[in-house]
């Protein structure tokens, strides 16, 4: 059985997955309600949060595209603060800790500054969202792999989309691409270089949460279905052949099945 100690000074950097509480780990949730302090990202759902002890402080410091974020630097070094105060600590990422949350950073900066660290791992979204709709990222007739990648990167570190687009032609692979719906117009763009205009692509909205709402259509009309879809961030967009199944759909059905789901 795990025991959550803050001896020697420690954090625990915990995903607490796309948002339904019910696809938390069981260390997970042990690790919320042992909690004493709790540093939150925005996409954190209240319903995960309700695992926590009512005598727990909850800090929230988020993180969102396109937002007024908490700055990186002052998150670690609450986190620092309140560990060697001695409190139990707990960094609560939505997804995992290790897909675009950051983790990385934050571990080298509190194993530098002589707190430990533990890492429980959370389902990212999407893995989730494209489960959701019944659809393997790996199904090994249509992908021999998958990449996760972001679609917001550091100023002049981008992601060479094109590139990356004929290797995965040439090599079958699932793009799942995180931060990139205000931006997809020019990722479209990009990834036509290398990819077929009729790639079937799903864009997933707010992945596991009860106002989830998805659109399917090809690499070609992309940009053209965001908008027209009012789709918006937190969303993945997923593109490759493992969604051929569901591009077979007619697009009227699943503007029907958007406009249903939104009430």
């Amino acid at each position: 059985m795990t025991s959550f100690s803050t001896s020697p000074p420690h954090v625990y950097l915990v995903g607490a997955g796309p948002g339904d509480p019910e696809l938390l780990t069981f260390k997970a949730a042990k690790a919320i309600a042992a909690a004493t302090v709790l540093l939150v990202d925005d996409l954190v759902s209240d319903a995960v949060l309700a695992h926590a002890s009512p005598s727990a402080r909850i800090v929230h410091v988020g993180k969102r595209g396109g937002c007024q974020s908490t700055p990186q630097t002052f998150i670690q070094k609450l986190m620092v603060q309140e560990a060697l105060a001695g409190e139990c600590v707990v960094r609560l990422k939505g997804g995992d800790p290790f897909i675009f949350g950051r983790g990385g950073e934050e571990v080298e900066f509190l194993q530098a500054h002589g707190v430990a660290v533990t890492v429980v791992n959370g389902i990212t979204a999407g893995l989730a969202g494209v489960s959701s709709l019944g659809v393997s990222l790996t199904h090994r007739e249509r992908a021999h792999g998958v990449v996760f990648v972001t679609g917001h990167a550091k100023p002049g570190d981008g992601v060479d989309w094109a590139t990356l687009s004929h290797t995965a032609a040439q090599a079958k692979l699932t793009l799942v691409i995180y931060m990139g719906i205000r931006g997809a117009e020019q990722l479209q763009a990009d990834l036509l270089h290398g990819l077929p205009a009729d790639t079937p692509v799903a864009v997933i909205h707010q992945v596991s949460l009860p106002a989830q709402r998805h659109a399917v259509c090809t690499l070609a009309t992309l940009h053209e279905t965001v908008v027209r879809e009012s789709l918006a961030s937190p969303s993945v967009i997923v593109v490759g052949d493992v969604l051929k199944g569901l591009a077979s759909v007619q697009s009227d059905a699943f503007t029907h099945h958007l406009r249903s789901a939104q009430g």
